[in-house]
């Protein structure tokens, strides 16, 4: 829309760089291009504004398959206007000179004509094909055969209207077809998906197999290799005892073979102790019998009365070690009798 500003009962316009503006006055054309700006009187100005820009144009319409079935066509339609002047002759492009909005609808039309024309084209190319053909192949011939219809319209060239693009968005059957027509992919993508499944813990159970298997043998192997252990094990065992009992024996033939030599040398120590003692006691004894022998003959020498006298001094000696002392009637008689027999003597 034009910027349109009051001065002074003058109107100044200032139009886009995308927008054609148009100004007639007094039947003749006095400004024309787009992005125009001047100065003008409302009341004997004719104003329109011409969209030169790219525009988008979605449209939705149902259309009936050759198995009469319907589909929502749904697509996008892309145009300019080529030639401002024809298409602001042929159409109502003009603007109120005082707050420059459309008076008419003009891209309404456009929009009528450009959709009536791609819809008639639509329907040729879908009343022809059936459902089936048309969801897989219908978006690439529908947009060539609406991009080729729109091409050879002679009325778009005749109102100024150049189509740029084609584009074909989808293709929709309605709800209730579509999910029949989806349960039989449904199916077949959940077979393939218990399928899948199934492969997935078919390939589970034979890899825990394959790990039970391993695992079995990693055990049996090592039940082998625990056998062979504990049989070197006995044999180290056993060679171990052996060499054992033969240190043993050995040390028990040194010990005996000591044992053997300290008792031979212990019974020989013996025997000259024995040999000695027994010398020695021959010695003593034979010495004791010569004292013996020199005593008696010591005392056979003497008098009886010296005996007596040793006999006293004797007991005399010993007396303090003597607890008691008997003395028979005989002996103190016969002792008393000898003692009083020499005194007697010397009296006389």
């Amino acid at each position: 829309m034009a910027d349109i500003t009051r001065r002074f009962g003058w109107r100044h316009l200032r139009g886009a760089p995308t927008a054609h503006i148009r100004h007639h006055r007094a039947g003749r054309l006095v400004h024309d291009g787009p992005g125009l700006s001047f100065w003008y009187r409302s009341l004997t100005a004719a104003l329109s504004e011409v969209p030169v820009d790219d525009r988008e144009l979605a449209m939705t319409f149902h259309a009936r398959t050759s198995d009469f079935q319907d589909v929502a066509v749904q697509a996008t339609v892309t145009f300019r206007v080529s030639d401002p002047g024809v298409a602001a002759e042929r159409m109502d492009f003009s603007i109120d000179p005082d707050t420059g909005v459309w008076r008419g609808a003009p891209l309404e039309q456009l929009s009528t004509l450009l959709t009536e024309t791609a819809q008639q084209h639509a329907l040729d190319v879908l009343a022809r094909t059936p459902l089936s053909a048309a969801l897989v192949d219908g978006v690439s011939s529908v947009r060539e055969r609406v991009a080729a219809g729109l091409a050879a319209e002679p009325r778009l060239p005749a109102t100024g209207i150049e189509v740029v693009a084609v584009r074909v968005v989808a293709l929709r059957p309605e709800p209730e077809v579509e999910r029949a027509l989806r349960t039989p992919a449904r199916e077949q993508i959940q077979q393939e998906a218990d399928r899948a499944t199934y492969e997935r813990r078919a390939v589970a159970v034979e890899r825990e197999r394959a790990i039970a298997e391993n695992e079995l043998a990693s055990q049996i192997e090592l039940a082998r290799r625990e056998e062979q252990l504990v049989e070197q094990r006995g044999t180290n065992a056993r060679r171990e005892a052996e060499e054992h009992a033969a240190a043993d024996a050995v040390r028990a033939q040194a010990e005996a073979a000591r044992t053997v030599r300290l008792a031979e040398a212990e019974a020989a120590r013996a025997v000259r102790l024995a040999e000695a003692e027994a010398r020695s006691a021959r010695e003593v004894g034979a010495a004791r019998a010569e004292a013996q022998a020199a005593w008696l003959r010591v005392h056979a020498e003497v008098d009886v009365s010296t005996l007596h006298a040793l006999t006293g001094t004797r007991l005399a000696e010993n007396l303090p070690r003597i607890d008691s002392v008997t003395l028979s009637p005989d002996v103190l008689t016969g002792l008393l009798a000898r003692l009083g027999a020499p005194a007697t003597g010397e009296a006389r």
